[in-house]
């Protein structure tokens, strides 16, 4: 598996520097970055087997199958056994060979308890090296250190399992108990750190215990609350010294509908690469509401968040371009990193455009270049735009 591989034999064109292939086994701080695009789809749809086998999704790199919010609480029941039958027929599948563990996207279950979670794991026996961890919700000290149990007695060096946290409860969100709640969660979380792969921001949780709903022309960094909430999450975990990935929260529209704020794509960037073929895809862009999309990934990278929570299909694609690590910053990068060793303080970037402190850029750079590892380098030529333009072929 890997990202944009349904360019083919464009990858040259495209790529300075290619995504390299990778799947569960991968160094897990090489692998919390290549979960890209994560798709939710309740465990009660039809067919999820065999939507992973055909590939009906193309560039998914990460799915969860969700037994939580997505689920009634009457259909829990149905939900797990649709689940255990799903993901027991892929797995016979694996073991005749029919597929790889190559082909398949990093799958994970979101459960609703610790009683959820080891009912499955008996149900699912050796069918539970498929997936490569569990999401977590509602995330607190108090209920998830059974959890990370459960998680350790399965994570092994030849089949690791991972956690995904999701920080989305009211003790996160209340600005009284806050910090003191996101200290007690990293505590926790380093006491674990080899299980944990990532960390998820619920904003849908958050904005719903102040019966907030986010519309179509606003990013959740323009709802005051949220974005002061997701601030203290990034000053927490995203500190240079041991950082953890954290990835962007959810975005929930997928239909165009009637606008009442101007679209929040400039024209020039599509003009003045594609003309008036590149004003038509903007137009497609806006007409599919991808712009709050756009705009919100890129405040995402701009907050050091990397990947996103995606709820269909059509997110996947403009969430990995976006992603991908430029020329610029992957040649910046390599210059702080070569220049380490203690005799440079400052190296004039290459792009007569900046300069390059090492110091202060360092955990920047190394970020970069594990994140390069996986979504590629861009020619110098090619823009994320170029990305999102080209047709995918399946």
């Amino acid at each position: 598996m890997k990202f944009f591989s349904y360019f083919y034999d464009e990858m040259e064109h495209l790529f300075y520097q290619k995504p390299q292939e990778f799947n569960k086994f991968v160094n897990r701080e090489l692998l919390a970055y290549g979960l890209g695009a994560t798709l939710y789809m309740p465990a009660t749809r039809p067919n999820i087997h065999q939507e992973i086998l055909s590939k009906k999704h193309e560039g998914l790199t990460s799915l969860v199958i969700d037994l939580e919010d997505a689920v009634g609480d009457l259909e829990v029941g149905r939900a797990e056994g649709k689940l255990v039958k799903e993901l027991s027929k892929l797995f016979e599948e694996l073991n005749r060979q029919f597929l790889r563990f190559e082909d398949l996207p990093l799958m994970f279950i979101r459960i609703r308890d610790c009683k959820q979670f080891r009912r499955l794991k008996e149900q699912l026996g050796e069918a539970v090296k498929l997936l490569t961890g569990v999401v977590l919700p509602k995330f607190s000290v108090e209920d998830s250190e059974g959890l990370l149990k459960e998680v350790r007695e399965i994570h092994t060096e030849q089949h690791p399992f991972y956690a995904m946290p999701i920080l989305e409860t009211a003790k996160v969100i209340q600005k009284e108990t806050r910090l003191e709640e996101l200290l007690k969660v990293k505590k926790l979380l380093d006491q674990n750190r080899e299980l944990i792969l990532n960390i998820r921001i619920g904003a849908t949780d958050f904005s719903g215990l102040y019966g907030i709903r986010r519309s179509v022309d606003t990013t959740v960094y323009e709802i005051a609350i949220l974005r002061d909430c997701i601030a203290d999450i990034i000053n927490i975990f995203q500190r240079g010294d041991d950082p953890y990935i954290v990835s962007g929260p959810v975005w929930e529209y997928f239909f165009a509908k009637e606008r009442m704020l101007k679209p929040q794509l400039r024209q020039t960037p599509f003009r003045e690469r594609y003309g008036d073929e590149g004003l038509k895809l903007r137009a497609e862009l806006i007409d599919q509401n991808m712009d709050g999309l756009i705009r919100e990934v890129l405040m995402d990278i701009a907050n050091g968040l990397t990947g996103k929570t995606v709820i269909h299909p059509s997110h996947i694609k403009t969430v990995q371009a976006l992603n991908v690590v430029s020329f610029e910053e992957y040649m910046d990068a390599c210059t702080i990193v070569e220049a380490a060793g203690g005799h440079l303080g400052v190296v004039r970037s290459g792009f007569a455009n900046k300069m390059n402190e090492i110091k202060p850029h360092y955990v920047w750079a190394k970020k970069i270049l594990l994140k390069s590892q996986l979504y590629g380098v861009l020619h110098a030529e090619v823009t994320n735009i170029d990305l999102i333009k080209k047709e995918v072929y399946v």
